[in-house]
């Protein structure tokens, strides 16, 4: 029995126009027989995602900046989230390390703090693009003079980018995520977390959290940093948009996205 449904954004809840509208009866079902719904997501706390997240299970548990960050979402809609309930912040000494290695490289850059402060360096186009599709205002500024501590930087690269000796590069304290959106393709984008931090610990924190196990939970996701929860959960569900690796682990194959695929998923696990 599915009590806990973690929800990626990009290629899962969004697609290339947004968010299917027959996903928000399918989850107003399955909350109404008192199943949780909680946003996963590379995404911070802030802009669409919490809007999501609000409409999804508006006094629930949600995971941001690829496990990272758990908040709880309070019970007036017009509040702020409460304080974090957890928070893993990037070893300060790797993250100033990071920072330059994508300075020389001439990598867009991002960095994130718990509470959903949000920075960018440079003014490339993709940075641009990105915050349109957050829906948050990025301030600029030295990323490493900032008086809050980070918990996740990301770079933003397009085809041409040296992924390769970013990846060959990186401090061994940081963990790198990747993922994609169908509002920007072709740009990838690189999450970088405190080693050992993912979306599948944030997932076991969640589920504890609600007195659930993994294995009494159900993930939706598509791409290959969604694959971990996938298969640690009970039931992995991969949408039809997915990436081959992704589907193969599956337990289930959806529609994908803009066919409401996963409308398709959430009303499977109704009685």
């Amino acid at each position: 029995m599915v009590g806990l449904v973690f929800l990626d954004v990009d290629g899962t809840l969004v697609g290339r126009d947004g968010v299917p509208d027959c996903v928000w009866p399918a989850a107003e079902a399955l909350r109404n027989q008192g199943i949780r719904l909680s946003l996963i997501t590379g995404r911070p706390g802030r802009g669409h995602a919490l809007a999501y997240a609000r409409r999804l299970d508006p006094t629930g548990l949600h995971v941001f900046e690829s496990g990272a960050v758990v908040l709880a979402l309070s019970q007036d809609p017009h509040s702020p989230p409460t304080q974090p309930l957890l928070v893993e912040a990037l070893p300060q000494e790797a993250a100033r390390r990071a920072v330059r290695l994508t300075r020389r490289l001439g990598l867009p850059l991002e960095g994130y703090t718990a509470l959903g402060d949000f920075f960018v360096e440079g003014d490339s186009p993709l940075l641009k693009a990105h915050q349109e599709l957050l829906g948050v205002a990025a301030e600029e500024a030295d990323l490493l003079e900032l008086p809050s501590p980070l918990v996740r930087l990301q770079v933003l690269a397009d085809p041409q980018a040296p992924l390769g000796a970013l990846m060959d590069s990186l401090p061994q304290e940081l963990q790198a995520h990747v993922a994609e959106s169908p509002r920007m393709p072709g740009v990838r984008f690189v999450s970088l977390t405190k080693k050992g931090v993912s979306k599948l610990t944030a997932a076991r924190f969640v589920a504890e959290s609600y007195g659930l196990t993994l294995a009494q939970s159900a993930m939706v996701g598509d791409g290959e940093n969604d694959l971990e929860v996938i298969q640690g959960v009970g039931l992995g569900i991969a949408m039809g948009n997915a990436a081959p690796k992704v589907k193969a682990a599956a337990k289930r194959v959806v529609a994908p996205v803009e066919a409401c695929g996963l409308a398709e998923a959430l009303l499977a696990l109704l009685d």
